[in-house]
C-alpha cells in the first residue's frame, strides 16, 4: 500500500513534468528542456499499480495541456461569445480528453517497466499514442513533443524520413534512458542498460550526422531545376471583433490595397493575403469591392492568392466554404480550394443537436462545409499546395498536396482568434515541420501574425511581428525537379510500426507475467 507522502511526492513529480514540458514549447527558447522534462513523470510511475498510474498520467496531462492550450479559453470566450464558465469548461474538457492519452500511456507503462529494452517500448507507446491522437475524433495533433525542436535544425532534418514522430521518438527515448538512471530496478541489469544507452547514443549521433548532411545539401547553390518566385506576404492585422462587420469591409480592402501597393518597387510575381482576408463573398464578382481586387491584380500585373468565404445553394439550403482563390494578372479567377479539414466547434459543430451551446462559436461566419478535394492550385507555371489555418498541423494534408505535384506550400491563416497568447508561435512551429517533411518551401500569411517565409530545411528566412501591419518580401527558390521524400511517399508508416511494436510488447509482457505468476 502506498503511503500518503509517497502519493504526494508522485503527484508533485507529475506536476513538475507537465510544467517543464509546456515550457519546452514556443514562445519560450527552452526547447532543450524537452530532453529531460518527462523524467520526473516516469519516476513517479515506479511502484504504482494500474489505477494509480492512470491517475498520475491524467494529472501530468491536465497540468501540461492547461498550461499549453489555455488559449482555447480566449478563442471561445472573447470571439465565440460564450460566458466565462462555459468557455473554461470547454477548455478543460479538451484538456481532459487529451490527458486520457497520457493516462493510457501510464497504464501501459506499468506493464513494460523494468523489462529489457523498456525505454524503446516506452518511446514507441508514446509516439504511437501521438499518432492516434492525430486522427481519432477528427484529430487534434497540436504540439506533439517533436515540435519543441523546430529551431534545432540539426535534429529536425530527419523529419523528411520519419516525420515529426521521429523527433518525438528520440526525445522520449532519451528521457527514458535518463530516467532509468534513477530507477532502482535497472541497476540490477547494468549490461543491458549500458547496451540501451549505447543504442540511444548511436541513434542520436545518426540524427545529428543526417542533419549536418541535409543542411549542407540545401545550402549548396544548385541552379538546375531552380526557379525564383518573388512573393509579397501582406499581413493586414484586422481586428477579429470588427472583421465581419459590413461597415468595415471597404476599410479592410483599402488597407490590404495600400499594403500591397507598398511592395510595388519589389515587383512581386505573387501576392499572398491571409485566410478570409476578404470579409465578403468574392464569388459575387459584380460587387464593387470584388472589382477593386481584380483591378489591383491587373494594375500590378501580379498573381494573387487570398482567402474568402464562399457559398453554394443546394436543395437543403445554402452551404458555406472556407475558400482560397487564385487570381491571375488579368483579373481572372484561375482556381480555388475549399478547406477540407474544418475546425470542430469553430467552423462546424459535430453532432449539432447534442451541442446547442456551441452555436455561438460559428455565428460570426456561419457553419462551413468541408471541401471535396485536396489539389494544388496553378500559379503561373508553378503548383501551389494551399493549407488553410490549422490544416498545417496535419502532416498527411501537406504530403498529399506534394504527392499531387505541389512545388511549394502556402498556409493562409487567421490567428487573431488566439489573441496575445502562445498559440500563434506554436502554430508557426508546426508549419516549419511541414516544410522539412516534404522538402518544399512554405509561405505563411497570417491576418495578425505570424507570417513567414520558411525554407525546405526548416530555416525561417523572415517573419512578421504579432498584431502589426506588415509586408514581407522574399524570393522563394523552387526546385521543380525535386523528388518526393520518404515521408511524403510513405507518411505514417513509422508511427504505425511503433504503435504496433508497443502494443505487441505490452501484450507479450502481460501474457508472460500471467503465465509465470
Amino acid at each position: 500500500m502506498m503511503n500518503r507522502d509517497s502519493k504526494n511526492r508522485g503527484v508533485l513529480l507529475c506536476i513538475l513534468s507537465g510544467l517543464m514540458l509546456s515550457a519546452s514549447f514556443p514562445p519560450s527558447n527552452l526547447h532543450w528542456m524537452a530532453w529531460f522534462s518527462i523524467i520526473p513523470f516516469l519516476i513517479s510511475l515506479e511502484n504504482t499499480d494500474y489505477r494509480e498510474a492512470f491517475r498520475r498520467g491524467l494529472i501530468f496531462g491536465i497540468v501540461h495541456y492547461i498550461t499549453l492550450i489555455y488559449w482555447v479559453y480566449i478563442a471561445i470566450h472573447q470571439y465565440g461569445y460564450l460566458n466565462p464558465i462555459i468557455s473554461a469548461s470547454c477548455m478543460l474538457l479538451l484538456c481532459f480528453y487529451m490527458s486520457l492519452y497520457k493516462g493510457i500511456f501510464s497504464l501501459l507503462y506499468t506493464v513494460i517497466k523494468g523489462v529489457r529494452f523498456w525505454p524503446f517500448i516506452c518511446a514507441s507507446l508514446w509516439v504511437g499514442l501521438e499518432y492516434v491522437m492525430g486522427w481519432a475524433l477528427s484529430g487534434f495533433p497540436w504540439c506533439l513533443v517533436g515540435y519543441t525542436q523546430f529551431q534545432n535544425l540539426h535534429i529536425i532534418q530527419i523529419a523528411d524520413i520519419l516525420g515529426v514522430y521521429g523527433i518525438s521518438f528520440i526525445i522520449i527515448l532519451v528521457n527514458s534512458i535518463l530516467a532509468g538512471m534513477f530507477i532502482e530496478q535497472l541497476k540490477r541489469r547494468k549490461l543491458v542498460f549500458l547496451l540501451e544507452v549505447l543504442i540511444t547514443v548511436a541513434l542520436g549521433v545518426t540524427f545529428i550526422i543526417y542533419g549536418i548532411y541535409s543542411l549542407s545539401r540545401y545550402n549548396k547553390k544548385d541552379t538546375q531545376g531552380q526557379r525564383i518566385l518573388k512573393v509579397a506576404i501582406v499581413q493586414g492585422n484586422i481586428d477579429q471583433s470588427i472583421k465581419w462587420n459590413p461597415a468595415y469591409q471597404e476599410e479592410t480592402i483599402e488597407k490590404y490595397q495600400a499594403l500591397t501597393y507598398s511592395s510595388r518597387d519589389f515587383n512581386p510575381c505573387l501576392v499572398v493575403w491571409p485566410e478570409t482576408a476578404i470579409p465578403f463573398f468574392f464569388q459575387n464578382q459584380e460587387l464593387s469591392l470584388a472589382n477593386k481586387i481584380k483591378e489591383m491584380a491587373i494594375n500590378e500585373k501580379t498573381w494573387m492568392i487570398f482567402g474568402s468565404p464562399a457559398y453554394r445553394d443546394t436543395e437543403k439550403g445554402t452551404v458555406y466554404y472556407n475558400r482560397a482563390y487564385v487570381l491571375s494578372p488579368e483579373g481572372i479567377v484561375k482556381g480555388y480550394y475549399d478547406k477540407v479539414h474544418l475546425v470542430p466547434f469553430g467552423e462546424y459543430i459535430p453532432l449539432r443537436r447534442l451541442f446547442p451551446i456551441f452555436r455561438g462559436l460559428v455565428q460570426a461566419t456561419g457553419e462551413f462545409e468541408p471541401g471535396k478535394s485536396l489539389s494544388p492550385l496553378k500559379v503561373k507555371d508553378i503548383d501551389a499546395g494551399v493549407l488553410i489555418c490549422y490544416e498545417a498541423i496535419f502532416p498527411e494534408l501537406s504530403s498529399e498536396l506534394v504527392r499531387k505535384g505541389a512545388d511549394l506550400l502556402i498556409n493562409l491563416t487567421n490567428d487573431a482568434w488566439f489573441g496575445l497568447s502562445s498559440a500563434p508561435y506554436q502554430h508557426l512551429s508546426m508549419a516549419v515541420l511541414r516544410a522539412v517533411e516534404n522538402r518544399r518551401p512554405l509561405i505563411r500569411a497570417a491576418n495578425t501574425g505570424i507570417s513567414a517565409f520558411i525554407n525546405p530545411d526548416g530555416r525561417i528566412l523572415s517573419e512578421s511581428g504579432l498584431f502589426v501591419e506588415d509586408v514581407l518580401l522574399g524570393e522563394v527558390s523552387i526546385n521543380t525537379i525535386r523528388g518526393l521524400t520518404v515521408f511524403t511517399r510513405y507518411g505514417y508508416i513509422f508511427p504505425i510500426l511503433l504503435l504496433g511494436f508497443g502494443i505487441i510488447s505490452v501484450i507479450g509482457v502481460f501474457l508472460y507475467r500471467m503465465i509465470h505468476l
